[in-house]
């Protein structure tokens, strides 16, 4: 991986799943440049899902997330680019639906706080997407490829 690219960790929630929003997701992704790195349909365990939701342990809306995680299949992805991190974020929307804005992946799919469709690493809290990624991919999971059009992507 190139110096000036970056790794990001996301997540299509049960609810996202459950609608069929898979695809649509991922083709916004692929659409705004970044490149899909890793990706596994899986159904989260107990122990994954309390290690994942770990920094919320003690709150009280700590167990409903759990519980939600752990409700259908997800689908986890590791998505690479320029600033991944954060175009990601801004792609995905407010973490309340409500708030969201129209065209963001929340603002057009999202209708509740506590089914939000997707979930991404967060550039703020230090740490959590290498944390995230590690915890749902090993190392040989992740794969090094070029994508065709990336010299019209980057300078």
């Amino acid at each position: 991986m190139s110096e000036d690219l970056e790794r990001t960790f996301v997540m299509v929630k049960p609810d996202g799943v459950q609608r069929g929003l898979i695809g649509d997701i991922v083709s916004r992704f692929e659409d705004r440049g970044l490149k899909l790195v890793g990706a596994k349909f899986m159904q989260i365990d107990r122990k994954l899902a309390e290690e994942h939701y770990g920094e919320h342990e003690g709150k009280p809306f700590f167990e409903g997330l759990v519980e939600f995680i752990t409700s259908g299949p997800v689908f986890a992805m590791v998505w690479e680019g320029q600033d991944a991190v954060r175009q990601v974020r801004s792609m995905m929307g407010e973490t309340d639906p409500a708030e969201s804005a129209p065209g963001t992946i929340r603002g057009d799919f999202g209708l509740d706080l506590g089914r939000n469709v997707i979930h991404g690493s967060d550039h703020e809290d230090e740490g959590s997407n290498e944390r995230e990624i590690e915890l749902f991919f090993d190392e040989d999971e992740l794969v090094e490829w070029e994508r065709i059009d990336e010299t019209w992507l980057y300078e």
